[in-house]
């Protein structure tokens, strides 16, 4: 075995039984040790700092550097709750799951609607709010089998680990190469495929728009695999009404992908994101470098 990978295995079997500490704290305690790593994060490390705060002054060139420097630390305290609510789901119970996490008025109905059609849908969503709580409470209630699309992390055994927490409810997980093949396997059963679209791809694999006043690239993957099966495109928002608890909301974004011209879908669900973002801007997920690359030159 490589050193690296010694390193990788004795590292992830120390931090494995404080990760499960963490999980089984009540929520008071759980949030007062995020506060912690927030102190930590952002006061002595300056975690990624640099690039969320140029994101930010990007993003809102209006705003007073008053008001930047606010959303950053808001920001980084719903960064370190998020990263201490997503081990939270090693142990939690489903009922508390429910109690946290849960649909918005009308958001469920319109779920059983189309499992009532007996139509797949296509869910797609950005980096907002608590998207790992959001699978596990549509596992619990809806009628369609989540798959979510996924990369697989470097590190096989906290890979691994991330694996058990997301499949805990009954989500299943499609590598991102895998996508359509799976999507084609899966066809004739019930189910919903969740796009995280506002991810990164290289230049040759993007729709350049603009987004939140920059240019943009957005994977075409969402929209493709939309028009190919013609599979409903339901836009999904995950609010934070306050600390530890989040709201998801529907809307249906696309009945007939098939129908709609080139760019179309990419331009719906980018316009959706950036409107939730400009809404709260501190609970999306500034810290990844969303604007590294260039529009290439035509």
């Amino acid at each position: 075995m490589p050193n690296f990978a010694k390193i990788q295995h004795i590292v992830f079997y120390i931090a494995l039984p404080f990760i499960y500490l963490i999980s089984l704290l009540p929520f008071p305690l759980l949030y007062a040790f995020s506060y912690g790593v927030y102190a930590l994060l952002y006061h002595v490390i300056g975690y990624r700092k640099k690039v969320v705060l140029q994101n930010l002054r990007n993003a809102f060139p209006t705003k007073s550097e008053a008001e930047i420097n606010k959303i950053c630390k808001d920001f980084y305290r719903h960064l370190c709750d998020l990263f201490i609510e997503t081990f939270k789901t090693l142990t939690i119970s489903e009922k508390t799951m429910l109690k946290h996490c849960y649909f918005g008025p009308g958001s469920k109905d319109l779920f059983d609607k189309m499992a009532a059609e007996n139509k797949s849908v296509i869910l797609v969503l950005g980096h907002y709010g608590n998207w790992e709580w959001a699978g596990n409470t549509f596992s619990l209630l809806c009628k369609q089998q989540l798959y979510v699309i996924y990369h697989p992390l470097g590190n096989k055994h906290f890979d691994n680990l991330m694996y058990k927490m997301r499949t805990r409810f009954g989500t299943k997980l499609i590598a991102m190469k895998n996508t359509f093949k799976e999507m084609l396997a899966n066809k004739m059963e019930l189910n919903a495929t969740a796009f995280i679209a506002d991810q990164t791809p290289s230049n040759n694999n993007a729709y350049w728009t603009t987004f939140m006043g920059q240019d943009t690239p957005v994977f075409w993957g969402t929209e493709i695999i939309a028009k190919k099966l013609n599979r409903p495109i339901i836009y999904l928002t995950i609010d934070k009404p306050k600390r530890g608890y989040y709201q998801m909301n529907a809307r249906m974004l696309c009945e007939n992908p098939a129908g709609t011209a080139e760019g179309e879908i990419s331009e719906m669900h980018t316009r959706q994101l950036e409107q939730d973002i400009i809404a709260r801007p501190e609970i999306w997920l500034w810290s990844h470098r969303r604007w590294k690359h260039k529009r290439p030159v035509v």
